[in-house]
């Protein structure tokens, strides 16, 4: 008798499909829950709600990670390459990040190979940077606000500082004073100089892509042009040839005997 193999009731994709609209809507009620938490300085039993609502989210996120993990056929190369999803699920300031999925549904990215993934690239670029800009100002303004000596206390001060800090600038005129702010900052700084390489080999690609396309432009108008020559050359051996026997014609008549 022949023993049946067990099936997984859902595939990766299936289940992907399945729960990007639940993982996308979880993940934009954490981000405004937990800037509603820290822009309204909240305390007692709202702070107690906001905490319980990014809680549940949380753990729908982990639920997602265990689950996608499970279903993966190689799940040690999967988590090895996939380490941006466990710091979504370990790092509660990562979460958020999974709205970045939305941004490759957009069509004109897929017009070409190359094309789409340098456009994605930079979308992710876009979206990465106002994204991290905006989770950094909120994560520091927590952890600095309460601290005696701080000099962020306020939500444009923090704005301020995560733009200077991403860009790895740092006029050094809002310094965290926290263990949890510093922490925030070599984190912000480490971003940048990621997002500063992936700018950077974006733009090369696209220098060299462009050095490529005139090259070939070029080649195939130097080829045309040689075909061209090539083609007059044959025609004016082809007219010498019949001038030749043109004249070799009436020399043949001349020497016959009348």
């Amino acid at each position: 008798m022949s023993r049946t193999v067990p099936h997984h009731p859902f595939t990766i994709d299936a289940w992907r499909r399945r729960t990007e609209l639940p993982i996308t809507v979880a993940a934009v009620l954490f981000l405004v829950v937990y800037a509603w938490k820290v822009l309204a300085d909240l305390h007692g039993a709202p702070a107690d709600a906001a905490e319980a609502v990014m809680g549940a989210v949380w753990l729908l996120f982990v639920v997602d990670y265990v689950v996608t993990l499970w279903l993966v056929e190689h799940r040690g190369r999967w988590f090895v390459t996939h380490l941006p999803q466990f710091l979504v699920v370990a790092l509660p300031m990562l979460r958020p990040l999974r709205l970045l999925r939305l941004l490759t549904l957009f069509a004109v990215l897929q017009r070409a190979t190359g094309t789409w993934i340098r456009g994605r690239v930079t979308v992710y670029v876009v979206g990465s940077t106002a994204l991290l800009v905006f989770l950094a100002s909120l994560a520091e303004l927590e952890a600095e606000r309460p601290a005696p000596g701080a000099e962020i206390r306020t939500f444009g001060d923090a704005v301020w500082w995560a733009f200077e800090t991403i860009t790895t600038v740092g006029f050094g005129d809002r310094v965290p004073v926290t263990a949890q702010g510093r922490f925030i900052a070599v984190g912000l700084m480490l971003a940048g100089i990621a997002l500063l390489g992936i700018i950077t080999a974006t733009l090369a690609s696209w220098l060299v892509e462009r050095i490529s396309t005139g090259e070939r432009a070029a080649e195939a108008v130097t080829t045309a042009h040689v075909d061209a020559l090539a083609g007059e050359i044959r025609a004016l051996r082809a007219e010498l040839a019949a001038l030749r026997t043109d004249r070799a014609v009436p020399e043949k008549s001349d020497d016959t005997p009348s």
